[in-house]
C-alpha cells in the first residue's frame, strides 16, 4: 500500500470544518467518532483525507466513504482527488452500480451503502479496510440503519477499524451509542458553520400543489414562472452571484420544469377545473445567457457531473432544477438562490394491499430548512418557498426513518445472510415493524431464499451478494435457469427495474418500444441489460428443446419469478379488474392493451379512487400476459389444496377447494366427516356470533359470576365477554364441537358446562365463596344474586327481597373478598320495588318510614313495624307468622 499523505492544509484551506482538526484526530484515537456538522462546513471533503491519513499512520488499509446517491458519490470522489491533485480512479476512486473506478494505490473509496452492504456480505471482515466513514446519516434510508448496525459490530470484532458517522442533522447521542463499546458512547465533534444571512421569502401558490395525479401541473408552470423571475431579479443585482437551486419532488417533475424554464414562448395550461389558462413563462433566450440543467438518478453521469460542477468564469448563470439529492448529500458550488416547492417524494406501505411506493407528499421542515441553506453556503443568499408560511408550519418536524414503512424484503434477506435474522440482536437506530419485518420474511421464504427457520438457502446467499434488489435478482437467477434465455430475462429485469413506464401497463409494448429505440431512456435500459446479464452464469446444458420462450412471454414468466404473489386472474369476463393471488386487486387502465388477458404478472401497482379503479382501489400500472400453465408452474409454492367446511341451513357442507393464493382455481363437492364438523361449527359461530348457542338459565349467570371476578380481580380468573370466548372458541367448546356429528346441532351443548373449562385451578375452589350464587337473609330464605351482564363495568350484583324478610339486617353484604356490595332490591308483598339501596344502615334508617307509611294500609296483612331493627324477618303475612310461632310452641 502506497505511503501517500493527503495535505490537510491545502485541502482544508477556507473549510470551516479544519478548524476542529485537532478535535477530530482526538475523537479518532477511541476507535469511533461521531460528527455533526451543518452543510457548507467541508466534512465530506475534509474528514475523510484525514481519516486516512490516520490510517496511514496505524498501519494502512482503505478508507470507505459512503454516500447515500450515485451522483453524490462520483461528485466526493471528484472533489477530493482535485483537491489532491490526482484523477479518480488513482489515489481517491469510487464504486457505483455498474461503474468502478479505483486502483491498486486507492486509499480512499466512495461507495454508496448498497455496494457495501453487499460488500460486507461477502466480506464480513471488511479486509483490507482500515476505516469507513458513514455520511449523510440523518437521511435514515433502510440501508444506512442497515450500515450502521453492521459496522458496528465489525469493529466489536477489530480493534483496528475506524468508523466515523457524519451528518447534517443527527441523533448524535442515539448513533454514539451505538458505535461505542460497553456502557462508553462513541465522542461527539461538532462542527460550528459560519452563518452567512439568508433571506427567505414566501411565494405561494394560489391552487392546489397536488392532486390526485401527482403534482398539479399549473404548479410546476407557476414555479418555472418564479425560478426565472427571481433568477433575472438576482442576476440583475449580481451576475457573478445568481445560480440559482430548484427543488422538486422527483424526476418527472425536474424534467417538465426544465422544459418549461427552456420555452421561448408563452403556452397554454390546463387548469385543475379543466379549463385553459394563459401562463407566462419568461423567455430564458440566449440572450440573456442562462443555462438550465436537470439533476436527478435517471440522467446520464456526465450530466449528473456537469450540474454539480461549478461555473467556469465566463460561463452564463446556471439555474439546476434537482430532486431531493440537492438537499444535503452533496454541494451544488455558486449557488445563491434556492426555490423551494416544499414537495418530497417518501415510502408509504399501504399493508391492506401490500403495496409499497412513493408518494408526493409535504416535506419536513428540517428538510425545507436543509434545503434555504444552500443559498447561504458560499457567501449571503436567498431562498424563495413557493408556499405559504401557513404551510411551512403544518409541515412535520422531521421524515420519519425509511424503514417504518419500507417493503423489507431487501432488508431481511440482508439481517438473515448477515446472521441476524429480523434483525435480532443488532444495534439499530430504529427497529424495523415486527409485522412488516414477518410479512418480508415469509414472502422470502416463498422465494426459496431462506429455510424455515429463517436461515439463507444458497440461492439466498447468492442473491445477498448481487447488486440488484431481492426480487430482481432472483428473477435474474431463477429465470435463467428456467427461461435458458439471458439476454431476454436481464432485458425485462432492466426495464422493470427502473422508471420506464408505458400508459397502458403494457411490459410487452414497453420492451419492444425499449428496443426499438423509441422509448426514453432506451440507451440506459440497454447499458443496465448488459450489466444485469453479467451478474449470472449462462445455463450450462445446450438442450434445443430447452430453448427458453420468445420475449413476450418470458417477461410475464420472470415478472412471476419476482412477485408470485401478484400473479392475478381476471374476476369476470369483459372486466378490467384482476384478483392477485395475495389477496389484492386492482385494475388495468381503461386503453390497455392487455384487456382481455385472462392471466397476468403485475410488476406496479397505485393506489387510485374512481373510474380508472373501477372499484378496486388501484391501478395497474405495468404488466405483462401469463399462460394459466406458467402462473400454476411459477404460483406453485402458493397453490393450497383444501376442504372448507361451512354450515348452510343449519347443516355441515364441504367443499375441496384448489386456490392459488385468494385466486380460486376449483371447487367440488364433498361428503362431510367428523373432522370438518369442529371447523365448520366454529367459524359459523365466530360468523353468527354466540347467540347461535342454547345460552339456558345456568349459563348465563355462571358467565355473569365469572365477569364480575374478572372485573373485579383479573387474572387468572378469564375474560368471557363476546370477544373473548370467540377468540378462545376451541379452549373451552372445542371438546363439545369436535364430539358433534355433522347433521348435530348446537342446540345440545351445555354451554355451562362448557364454559366451566375456563375456571382456573385451584382459583375455582372459591368460586362459590367469592360469587356465590345465593345470598342467605334474615328470614331464613335463599335469595337469588343476579350478577351484571359482562361488559357492564358500572353495574353491581342485584338481590331482589321482599323488604320484610331483611329486617335486622344492617351491614350490607359485600362480594368478592368484601369488594362489591349487593344492591338491594327491597320489595312489596306484591313484588313491586320499594327501593333500591346498596347501604342498608342508611335505608332503615330513614327512606323506610316514609315506606311504611304509605304501604301499611295498602298492605294490612304484612308487618310494618315501627322499629326494624328488632323485628322478626319473615317471608309470612303477620297471621301466618303468629300461626307459626303458635305451633313452634
Amino acid at each position: 500500500m502506497t505511503s501517500h499523505r493527503f495535505d490537510l492544509d491545502a485541502i482544508g484551506a477556507g473549510l470551516p470544518v479544519a478548524a476542529t482538526r485537532a478535535e477530530l484526530e482526538r475523537a479518532a484515537t477511541t476507535g469511533a467518532a461521531v460528527v455533526t456538522a451543518p452543510p457548507g462546513t467541508g466534512k465530506t471533503t475534509f474528514v475523510p483525507p484525514l481519516v486516512a491519513n490516520l490510517v496511514a499512520a496505524r498501519g494502512g488499509g482503505t478508507t470507505l466513504l459512503t454516500q447515500p446517491r450515485r451522483v453524490a458519490v462520483r461528485a466526493a470522489a471528484s472533489r477530493i482527488a482535485s483537491l489532491d491533485g490526482g484523477a479518480v480512479g488513482d489515489i481517491v476512486g469510487f464504486t457505483v452500480r455498474g461503474e468502478r473506478k479505483v486502483g491498486p494505490g486507492t486509499r480512499i473509496e466512495a461507495l454508496t451503502p448498497g455496494v457495501l452492504l453487499r460488500r460486507l456480505i461477502a466480506d464480513p471482515g471488511l479486509d483490507g479496510v482500515g476505516a469507513v466513514i458513514l455520511d449523510e446519516v440523518h437521511e435514515r434510508s433502510v440501508e444506512g440503519d442497515l450500515l450502521l448496525g453492521m459496522v458496528a459490530e465489525v469493529r466489536a470484532l477489530r480493534d483496528d477499524l475506524l468508523v466515523v458517522a457524519m451528518s447534517a442533522t443527527l441523533d448524535a447521542e442515539r448513533i454514539a451509542e451505538i458505535l461505542g463499546e460497553g456502557s462508553s458512547p462513541a465522542p461527539v465533534v461538532d462542527v460550528p458553520s459560519p452563518l452567512h444571512p439568508l433571506r427567505v421569502d414566501y411565494r405561494p401558490f394560489d391552487g392546489a400543489r397536488l392532486t390526485e395525479r401527482g403534482v398539479s401541473r399549473d404548479y410546476l408552470a407557476h414555479l418555472a414562472a418564479t425560478a426565472a423571475k427571481e433568477q433575472a431579479a438576482a442576476a440583475a443585482h449580481d451576475p457573478d452571484a445568481c445560480d440559482a437551486l430548484v427543488f422538486v419532488p422527483g424526476a418527472r417533475e425536474v424534467d417538465e420544469v426544465v422544459r418549461l424554464l427552456r420555452t421561448e414562448t408563452a403556452r397554454e395550461a390546463a387548469c385543475t377545473d379543466g379549463e385553459h389558462r394563459r401562463v407566462e413563462v419568461p423567455i430564458l433566450s440566449e440572450r440573456q445567457r442562462v443555462e438550465v440543467l436537470p439533476l436527478h438518478g435517471r440522467i446520464p453521469a456526465r450530466e449528473q457531473d456537469r450540474a454539480v460542477r461549478g461555473r467556469a468564469p465566463g460561463d452564463p448563470p446556471r439555474i439546476v432544477v434537482s430532486t431531493s439529492l440537492a438537499e444535503s448529500s452533496l454541494t451544488v458550488p455558486g449557488v445563491r438562490l434556492v426555490i423551494d416547492s416544499g414537495l418530497a417524494r417518501e415510502v408509504r406501505r399501504d399493508r391492506a394491499r401490500d403495496m409499497t411506493g412513493l408518494v408526493t407528499v409535504s416535506a419536513s421542515r428540517a428538510s425545507a430548512e436543509q434545503r434555504a441553506g444552500r443559498a447561504a453556503r458560499q457567501g449571503p443568499g436567498r431562498a424563495v418557498r413557493v408556499y405559504s408560511e401557513t404551510d411551512f408550519a403544518r409541515m412535520p418536524a422531521a421524515a420519519a426513518p425509511e424503514i417504518a414503512s419500507a417493503d423489507l424484503v431487501d432488508t431481511a434477506l440482508l439481517l438473515a445472510a448477515w446472521g441476524t435474522p429480523g434483525g435480532e440482536g443488532l444495534a439499530l437506530p430504529t427497529p424495523p415493524p415486527p409485522q412488516a419485518m414477518a410479512r418480508a420474511q415469509a414472502v422470502l421464504h416463498t422465494l426459496g431464499l431462506t429455510d424455515a427457520a429463517g436461515r439463507v438457502t444458497s440461492d439466498g446467499a447468492e442473491v445477498a451478494r448481487m447488486p440488484v434488489g431481492v426480487r430482481e435478482a432472483r428473477a435474474l437467477l431463477e429465470g435463467v435457469r428456467e427461461l435458458r434465455d439471458p439476454t431476454s430475462v436481464s432485458e425485462v429485469v432492466a426495464a422493470v427495474s427502473d422508471d420506464h413506464r408505458e400508459p397502458g401497463a403494457d411490459l410487452p409494448r414497453l420492451l419492444r418500444e425499449l428496443r426499438s429505440g423509441r422509448a426514453p431512456g432506451a440507451e440506459r435500459w440497454r447499458r443496465e441489460a448488459r450489466r444485469l446479464a453479467r451478474l449470472v452464469p449462462p445455463p450450462t446444458a445446450s438442450d434445443p428443446e430447452a430453448e427458453g420462450p420468445g420475449l413476450a412471454d418470458a417477461s410475464g414468466a420472470v415478472l412471476a419469478l419476482a412477485r408470485p404473489e401478484w400473479i392475478a386472474r381476471r374476476t369476470g369476463e369483459g372486466s378490467r379488474s384482476y384478483l392477485f393471488a395475495s389477496g389484492t386487486r386492482a385494475a388495468l387502465p381503461e386503453r390497455s392493451g392487455l384487456i382481455g388477458v385472462e392471466w397476468l404478472s403485475v410488476r406496479e401497482v397505485q393506489r387510485a379512487d374512481g373510474r380508472a379503479a373501477d372499484g378496486t382501489g388501484a391501478v395497474i400500472r405495468l404488466a405483462a400476459p401469463l399462460p394459466e400453465e406458467d402462473a400454476l408452474r411459477f404460483g406453485d409454492a402458493l397453490t393450497t389444496h383444501e376442504r372448507v367446511a361451512r354450515i348452510v341451513d343449519g347443516r355441515v357442507r364441504v367443499r375441496e377447494e384448489r386456490r392459488l393464493g385468494a385466486i380460486p382455481l376449483a371447487s367440488a363437492p364433498a361428503s362431510p366427516t367428523r373432522d370438518d364438523t369442529g371447523p365448520a361449527l366454529a367459524a359459523h359461530l365466530r360468523e353468527t356470533g354466540l347467540a347461535a348457542l342454547d345460552w339456558r338459565e345456568e349459563a348465563i349467570r355462571l358467565r355473569a359470576r365469572l365477569a364480575l371476578l374478572r372485573r373485579e380481580l383479573g387474572d387468572p380468573w378469564p375474560a368471557v365477554d363476546d370477544d373473548a370466548l370467540l377468540d378462545g372458541l376451541e379452549r373451552w367448546l372445542g371438546p363439545d364441537l369436535d364430539r358433534m356429528r355433522p347433521d348435530a346441532s348446537l342446540g345440545g351443548i351445555d354451554v355451562a358446562a362448557a364454559l366451566a373449562r375456563l375456571l382456573p385451578w385451584p382459583e375455582a375452589t372459591r368460586l362459590l365463596e367469592l360469587a356465590p350464587e345465593r345470598l342467605a337473609v334474615p328470614s331464613g330464605s335463599h335469595i337469588r344474586i343476579d350478577y351484571p351482564r359482562p361488559g357492564d363495568d358500572d353495574a353491581l350484583p342485584v338481590v331482589a327481597v321482599k323488604l320484610q324478610e331483611a329486617f335486622g339486617l344492617a351491614d350490607t353484604p359485600r362480594l368478592v373478598d368484601g369488594r362489591v356490595p349487593v344492591l338491594f332490591h327491597l320489595l312489596s308483598p306484591a313484588r313491586r320495588p320499594l327501593a333500591v339501596t346498596a347501604d342498608l344502615s342508611s335505608f332503615w334508617n330513614g327512606p323506610y318510614r316514609e315506606v311504611r307509611k304509605e304501604m301499611r294500609g295498602r298492605y294490612p296483612k304484612h308487618p310494618w313495624p315501627e322499629n326494624p331493627w328488632t323485628a322478626q324477618a319473615t317471608a309470612r303475612t303477620t297471621r301466618a307468622s303468629r300461626a307459626a310461632g303458635t305451633e313452634s310452641k
